[in-house]
């Protein structure tokens, strides 16, 4: 893949690199002059004040009968062995005034991604880094809002969060185990804060990390693409449940769910594409979802998709 080349160049040449790719590792943006993007420390855009033109008037979800559906699909697929975790999304339309740059300078995320005219994302989730031959990821499973009595307590005495986050985390295992050694869950779910408009969300996140060889530069595109798609917004079996994510969701991902990253010369950042917001030829669509199991509650999961719909 024409990507995959030119990263692995810039490696070569220590020279920094910005990309956003898809989740079907189909579409890709290089150094578009129309992108505005902050990876961490890693950001091309001087912050401006907001005049908070975005006005969501109203969030028109999928009905629960319809996210019923999808569940039961998802819970079809686990009994028959295919799936034992699968993060099921769908698209929410919005109603009101949307500016995706405003969005993009008033939203209090350590990831965010603006394409002008197109989508923005304010993630609070990193794919992986890189820095001093070290390689670490940070899957994040599990969320509550904090207002919600003993919250925390209650997070991580769930034994269905349990259950999908430590699938997660021995899936991203694996995942560094394809291109590093010494792989080690250096944290094991903790809580992040996020601030989601008027909510506090509190979601568990997990450390992994790996040591890579000292020539990692010089893979740096076959390094990302053979941990693609992510692992924390598949599922496992990674590459069956791709094939049942296409089969059951009613619509295209497209850059929801894919990665975007920067590259200095000497270190690595990217971050997984979610908190979404979509322009599209008649509307503006927020994508969201969550990670499905055996164990899963169709209400509360449903209540969990909805909780991320925010600005």
């Amino acid at each position: 893949m024409e990507l995959i080349e030119r990263l692995n160049e810039c490696g070569k040449k220590r020279k920094p690199i910005f990309f956003a790719i898809d989740f079907e590792m189909k579409n890709w943006i290089l150094e578009d002059e129309n992108v505005q993007f902050q990876l961490g420390n890693f950001r091309n855009y001087i912050k401006k004040k907001t005049k908070k033109k975005t006005n969501i008037t109203k969030r028109l979800h999928v009905s629960f009968d319809e996210y019923k559906k999808g569940l039961k699909k998802v819970k079809n697929e686990i009994k028959k062995g295919n799936t034992y975790l699968l993060n099921l999304t769908f698209e929410t339309k919005l109603e009101g005034e949307i500016d995706l740059e405003d969005i993009f300078h008033s939203a209090n995320a350590p990831f965010k991604l603006h394409v002008k005219n197109k989508f923005v994302c304010f993630s609070p989730e990193r794919f992986v880094q890189i820095k001093d031959n070290q390689i670490s990821t940070y899957p994040m499973k599990g969320t509550i809002e904090a207002s919600i009595p003993h919250a925390m307590e209650r997070i991580l005495a769930n034994q269905k969060e349990m259950s999908e986050h430590t699938m997660v985390v021995d899936l991203l295992r694996n995942d560094l185990g394809i291109v590093a050694k010494n792989i080690q869950v250096e944290k094991f779910r903790y809580i992040d804060s996020i601030n989601a408009g008027k909510k506090e969300l509190l979601q568990v996140s997990s450390k992994i990390t790996a040591d890579l060889q000292d020539n990692w530069h010089e893979k740096l595109g076959d390094l990302i693409f053979s941990m693609l798609p992510a692992g924390s917004i598949t599922g496992t079996p990674k590459k069956k449940t791709v094939e049942i994510i296409k089969e059951i969701e009613n619509y295209e991902r497209g850059f929801f769910t894919g990665i975007f990253g920067y590259y200095d010369g000497k270190s690595f950042d990217s971050a997984v594409m979610i908190r979404f917001i979509e322009k599209t030829e008649d509307a503006y669509v927020f994508k969201s979802g969550g990670g499905i199991t055996i164990e899963s509650d169709a209400l509360s999961e449903y209540e969990e998709m909805k909780d991320k719909v925010y600005v």
